[in-house]
């Protein structure tokens, strides 16, 4: 699970996240939306520990800065951040070996689902980007995490690859892991999410249940309470 409580983030004079809070269960998919400059990436770099911050930020119950939250916490970050002369087997190699996992059996299990297997001993700097997206998103999962973090998992990807993705997000969700999704793509995310928090001007602005939905959709909701236009009109308030 992951928890935000209260989270502030100022830069300067300038509050990029007033007092949000929310949660993404186990057993579920959460999505994090909103436009641009509405606070997700200051909100992911609290919860990764790249930022200081006021508030409070739980990993399975532990404070995101300790060691036991990062044993549980997996993050794939919206640009992979590959060492250009390591091969995708070495970068696998340095994972398990920082996290003392030693199941080379998942590894190869996620290079076939990313279509990578003939690509282990091409070095980093080699690759296409939407191939060192894959060798990121294997590289955050490789050791099971409960918890997993990924930003704009999408980008760079092909169709076939996306769709393996979404598949494997259901299946870690239903083995029991917390899932937040962080993305500018609600149509592609709309068949496989739970639950989504839409964030604005840095505020959480609406909770939405998936199974609770009657007449309206997820990208209705993102419209209204953001106040953005589409297709030339403005958005509805609730």
């Amino acid at each position: 699970m992951i928890e935000v409580k209260n989270l502030s983030k100022k830069y300067g004079s300038f509050l990029a996240v007033d007092n949000a809070s929310f949660c993404a269960p186990n057993n579920k998919i959460t999505v994090l939306l909103g436009p641009n400059g509405a606070g997700k990436s200051t909100t992911i770099k609290s919860i990764t520990g790249l930022l200081k911050f006021e508030g409070e930020i739980l990993i399975d119950g532990h404070q995101n800065d300790t060691i036991k939250a990062k044993e549980r916490f997996g993050y794939v970050p919206e640009v992979a951040n590959l060492y250009d002369n390591l091969t995708v087997a070495e970068h696998i190699a340095f994972i398990m070996k920082a996290y003392r996992y030693k199941d080379p059996s998942y590894a190869m299990e996620l290079l076939k689902i990313f279509e990578l297997e003939d690509k282990k001993n091409v070095l980093a700097k080699e690759l296409s980007k939407g191939m060192k997206q894959k060798v990121s998103m294997i590289l955050g999962l490789l050791y099971k995490p409960d918890a997993i973090m990924v930003d704009e998992p999408m980008i760079g990807l092909d169709p076939r690859a996306i769709e393996n993705t979404l598949k494997l997000f259901t299946r870690l969700k239903e083995e029991g892991a917390a899932i937040l999704l962080s993305t500018h793509i609600i149509d592609m995310i709309d068949d496989y999410y739970d639950e989504a928090y839409i964030m604005d001007k840095g505020k959480i602005k609406a909770h939405v249940i998936k199974d609770e939905l009657k007449d309206k959709t997820l990208k209705d909701i993102f419209f209204e309470v953001t106040e953005i236009k589409e297709n030339g009109k403005p958005a509805l308030s609730l």
